[in-house]
Formats: C-alpha cells, sequence, structure tokens
C-alpha cells in the first residue's frame, strides 16, 4: 500500500488517535493538531507523561498505559525521530491499525517494522493538513 493509499484509508476509518507528545501548550503543533482533529469528531487520548489533562481528556504516560483505558486506532507521534522505535514497538504491542509521523519526524527501520506488523504507516506527513485537504 502506497503512503497515499495508508493516508486515504487511515482518514476513512480511523477516528481515535492516541497523540504521543501532545503538549498542554496551545501554542505547540502537537495542540494545534490534536485540537483540529477533536472539532472534527476524533476522540484525541494524549499520550504526555508530564500532564495530566490535555484539551479535556485524561493524558497518560505512555501508550500502553492509555490502551488499558481507550481502544486506539491511530498512534500520531510529536517526538524526535530518534524516539519512535519503542513508540512503534508499542503502538504494535497495543493493536493500533496505523502510525503517523508528524511533519519533520521520520524513520524508516520503526516504520518498516510497524508495517511488517500490519499497521498502516505514514511519515513527515501532518494529519491536520492531510485531513483538511481530504
Amino acid at each position: 500500500m502506497t503512503e497515499s493509499e495508508s493516508i486515504q484509508e487511515i482518514l476513512a476509518s480511523c477516528r481515535t488517535v492516541a497523540v504521543v507528545g501532545l503538549s498542554p501548550k496551545p501554542h505547540r503543533a502537537s495542540h494545534e493538531v490534536a485540537r483540529y482533529m477533536q472539532a472534527h469528531g476524533w476522540r484525541i487520548v494524549p499520550v504526555n507523561p508530564n500532564a495530566r489533562e490535555v484539551l479535556g481528556e485524561r493524558a497518560y504516560a505512555s501508550l500502553t498505559e492509555a490502551a488499558r483505558h481507550e481502544q486506539i486506532e491511530l498512534v500520531n507521534v510529536f517526538r524526535h525521530s530518534e524516539e519512535i522505535p519503542p513508540i512503534a514497538d508499542e503502538a504494535i504491542a497495543i493493536g493500533a491499525k496505523a502510525l503517523w509521523l508528524q511533519l519533520g519526524i521520520e524513520n524508516d527501520d520503526a516504520l518498516a517494522k510497524a508495517a511488517a506488523a500490519g499497521l498502516l504507516v505514514v511519515q513527515n506527513r501532518c494529519l491536520k493538513v492531510e485531513h483538511a485537504s481530504g
């Protein structure tokens, strides 16, 4: 499946998104993207060990913890590229349908592993931009 096809499938089928690295600060890109998706009917599950709540939703310290309480379809990541491998492993372990690395974030090895495990994968693209242009 091409990245464009993955994007189309994610936008068509996912509605619950864990946002790894979601900042409670309104001026941060992660907050802006999550707020936009929330406004368009998506359920936001914040993953940030330093926050208790973001955008009115309970924040979790890890994807694994979040998955104990929520059914996560998409893992949207706002972390440094070198931090992606353990996040990809967690996304696989929790049974997420897709892994999306935001603009400027790339890790080919981690994405290949996630894709081999059956996840839809996207990197270096903005979920908000793709949704708005879809």
